[in-house]
């Protein structure tokens, strides 16, 4: 049986991104998603790494050239903005926050939803990294 982060019901992550599209600064909302699993987009052609400790994020370039990292709190959201991969590493949201790299680099958790969210490289680990 999959687990909830797999399938298409609400999340906890899920919920805490619609309490946040209503007020960005509900903190339970915040705590919620830092403590959530989330669905990292594996390529295709990626190989698979023998190191599980380490994890290679899938990067997107923007119009105008800013580059994030989508994440997904359901299998059906990553299809709907990801179609053509089918694989995936179930992270938790505040391991990967707390390993975020220095560089300009955004975050967007469901960014084809209604409730997607996107931190800067900064809000990630002042937010999400607890």
């Amino acid at each position: 049986m999959e687990t909830p982060a797999h399938d298409d019901l609400p999340t906890p992550a899920s919920q805490a991104l619609d309490a946040l599209a209503a007020n960005a600064e509900d903190e339970a909302a915040l705590d919620t998603l830092a403590h959530s699993d989330v669905l990292v987009p594996v390529p295709d052609d990626a190989i698979d790494d023998a190191d599980s400790s380490t994890l290679a994020l899938p990067v997107l370039e923007q119009p105008g050239g800013d580059l994030v990292v989508p994440v997904f709190t359901t299998e059906g959201a990553m299809t709907e903005l990801l179609p053509f991969v089918s694989r995936y590493r179930l992270v938790p949201l505040g391991a990967l926050a707390s390993q975020w790299p220095e560089e300009d680099l955004s975050l967007t958790i469901d960014g084809s939803s209604a409730h997607g969210l996107t931190l800067t490289s900064q809000g990630v680990r002042t937010l999400l990294a607890r």
